[in-house]
């Protein structure tokens, strides 16, 4: 298999998608694969820069003919630009708007030059289950879905979503997200663990962009629950619209004294090596990289059973599931969960191997599944409706 060039867009943030996206890109950089980096700012979790991994800004000038400036449109162009100076061979594109968008515009001006760019599209979610329910955004996300050359969701609950949304004719491969094993193998802060449980106390620990669909208010509420029943302590990450909301819940709660709420951070492995216990009792989740994550540090999960969490969090073993609101249910398992630690341990390594069974997991697996499909929209006359390779499952088999 030849080394391809790629060209691969996404938002350079914290967020799940940037860090999946980044993540994928330095792996392929590492496969002998070049990869080149097309945003307004370089991605969050790229690192230095190494021989095949590069960085090309998108950078919007401020004319005041424009109420908006026109992104989508200077990022079509670079897209253009790195394509013909770098000779890329394909696309990696994630979410459909304005990235696959964009691309298709760059795919076309090319294909008037004689130059054939096939794009690979990666949904995340928020360009499905938000955008997609805006008319205004319907038939723009349909057409980059439909005219990209393959693409991915990351959890059969985003595709499922996909295909009832928009109604799209053609296949879409689930690939789950990954995250590299290798930047768990640490120990705990103990210094940090001290400064927020001073007294040894059990922490539970909610990482988010405090958005409405995160219910970070049903957090402060099952944390008060598990509060009412035994010492402990809420570790809140990140920031948002719903931060302040949920101190004030935790004000009225009568628990304010045992919440910690740092903010946002680069990384936020550390907060999770010294947690016992992860809470996400979201509205919706297409995937649910945060907890994964927690898992990869070996913490069990608490959640709801919306979107693409069940894939992630097998019930009874690496954590547990309840309806979306069910308070009650959530906070009698986290009570469960952190009254039997010994319990916890010994459970630790059979979930563990669900998530990091090399055959089933794992970078190594996800780039190879990645490759193929790239390899796959590059051939020639293979297009969206063409058969793709066979993807590895979340979990174990029958999963």
């Amino acid at each position: 298999m030849k080394n391809l060039r790629i060209g691969f867009v996404c938002y350079p943030t914290f967020g799940g998608s940037g860090v999946v996206a980044t993540e994928l890109g330095k792996a392929l950089a590492d496969k002998g694969h070049e990869l080149h980096f097309i945003t307004y700012s370089a991605p969050a979790r790229m690192g230095s820069l190494k021989k095949n991994l590069y960085y090309h800004e998108v950078r919007v000038s401020d004319y005041p003919l424009f109420d908006y400036q026109p992104y989508e449109l200077v990022l079509a162009s670079k897209m253009v630009e790195v394509a013909k100076t770098h000779d890329l061979d394909l696309l990696h594109v994630h979410y459909a708007i304005p990235h696959a968008s964009a691309a298709i515009t760059a795919r076309d001006i090319l294909a008037k030059e004689g130059i054939n760019l096939p794009i690979v599209t990666t949904l995340h979610g928020t360009d499905i289950t938000l955008l997609g329910k805006d008319p205004a955004f319907e038939p723009v996300i349909a057409h980059a879905i439909n005219e990209s050359d393959a693409v991915t969701a990351v959890s059969h609950s985003l595709k499922s979503d996909t295909l009832e949304l928009f109604g799209v004719d053609r296949e879409i491969e689930v690939i789950h997200n990954f995250i590299c094993p290798s930047h768990f193998e640490r120990d705990a802060d103990e210094q940090f663990r001290r400064s927020v449980a001073p007294n040894g106390e059990p922490i539970i620990t909610h990482i988010s962009n405090f958005r409405p669909v995160k219910r970070v208010e049903d957090v402060v509420d099952v944390f008060a629950a598990v509060r009412s029943k035994q010492p402990a302590k809420l570790l809140l990450v990140g920031d948002g619209p719903e931060r302040s909301r949920a101190e004030k819940r935790a004000e009225d709660r009568g628990v304010r004294a045992d919440v910690v709420s740092i903010g946002k951070i680069k990384n936020p492995i550390e907060p999770l090596l010294v947690s016992d216990l992860f809470l996400l009792p979201s509205e919706t989740e297409s995937f649910g990289l945060s907890a994964l994550e927690a898992l990869a540090a070996g913490v069990p999960v608490v959640a709801s059973d919306a979107g693409g969490l069940p894939e992630v969090v097998e019930h009874g073993v690496s954590g547990y599931l309840a309806a979306v609101g069910d308070v009650e249910a959530m906070g009698r398992h986290a009570h469960a969960l952190l009254d039997n630690p010994d319990q916890h341990a010994a459970a630790r390594p059979n979930f563990m191997q669900v998530i990091w069974d090399p055959r089933q997991r794992g970078t190594g697996r996800f780039v190879e599944d990645i490759v193929e499909l790239q390899v796959h929209a590059h051939t020639p006359h293979a297009h969206a409706h063409g058969t793709f390779c066979e993807l590895s499952p979340l979990h174990a088999a029958g999963r």
